[in-house]
């Protein structure tokens, strides 16, 4: 029998994915992108030493859970019933989900968590919380994104507003996200990859936290469910960088269509509108906030 021939290096990405990498080995060097809490889940010992041979990029998802509720509740009025739904099986969701969840409390908001395993749970859960819910956050999971059309075809059924963690939800349909970016994190991580392959020890580097944060609208989802955008959203605000990117989608077109940046602007103390063109989505002046 051949024997298998052996890695250099594994690249991985999110919480699951990269807790089953390390469990296989302690010698392979491992690079993760896109764990919500590296520390918390018990991928690494801390952000500054990771420790043994893993290390990567975080998109601290967990850390923006109360930011994701704040801008919901903005957008959607009178929101006083919040469902959270997750990958029960996803560490960092189950994080997110708790987080969330105590913070839609401490706002006086009646939250309600609903766990999903596989696909075949989406149907009864959104049968569950019909009727009963205002709106919806559902944390970046693998799971989530491989059934994000469905689920945000099941949630604008039920008339809810949905609030993701990252764009390519919001491609799909969903109404909103909040989050750093994805290809962003990937590009990071291959600077890793170079690194350790070039010697360095994956042990000794830092894990990377995002700096900046894209809040993506869905104006065709929006305009189904009855929102209107308040202008409050859009202006600069102090705190984290962030960016701004609304899709606009011609009349019977699908909000889920290939997109990609068309414009963009500098980021500086002013925050400037970032518009995503889409091949079938009409593209509108681009304007500051």
């Amino acid at each position: 029998m051949s024997s298998q021939p052996s890695s250099d290096l594994i690249m991985t990405y999110g919480t699951q994915c990269a807790l089953a990498a390390k469990q296989a080995t302690n010698s392979v060097p491992i690079v993760f992108a896109l764990p919500g809490d590296p520390v918390a889940t018990g991928l690494v010992a801390s952000l500054a030493r990771p420790g043994s041979n893993i290390t990567g990029v975080s998109s601290q998802g967990t850390d923006l859970a109360t930011k994701r509720l704040q801008i919901l509740r903005e957008t959607v009025p009178g929101l006083r019933r919040l469902a959270i739904m997750g990958n029960v099986d996803n560490p960092a969701s189950v994080l997110d989900m708790a987080k969330v969840h105590a913070a839609a409390r401490t706002h006086g908001l009646d939250a309600a968590i609903f766990e999903i395993r596989g696909a075949e749970d989406l149907v009864p859960t959104f049968e569950a919380l019909k009727g009963r819910m205002d709106a919806l956050y559902i944390p970046p999971d693998a799971l989530i994104n491989t059934q994000r059309i469905r689920i945000n075809t099941l949630a604008l059924g039920a008339r809810l507003p949905t609030m993701y963690g990252a764009r390519e939800y919001v491609e799909g349909g969903g109404f909103m996200s909040y989050g750093p970016s994805f290809s962003d994190q990937f590009r990071r991580a291959a600077d890793y990859v170079d690194k350790i392959l070039r010697g360095a020890k994956p042990g000794d580097i830092p894990i990377e936290q995002p700096t900046k944060f894209d809040l993506v609208i869905n104006l065709t989802t929006a305009k189904a469910l009855g929102l209107t955008i308040p202008e409050s959203l859009l202006l600069p605000r102090p705190g984290p960088r962030r960016r701004l990117a609304v899709l606009r989608a011609r009349h019977g077109r699908s909000p889920s269509a290939r997109c990609g940046i068309r414009q963009s602007y500098p980021q500086g103390r002013e925050a400037r509108r970032l518009i995503l063109g889409c091949s079938d989505v009409k593209r509108p002046r681009a304007q500051p906030f």
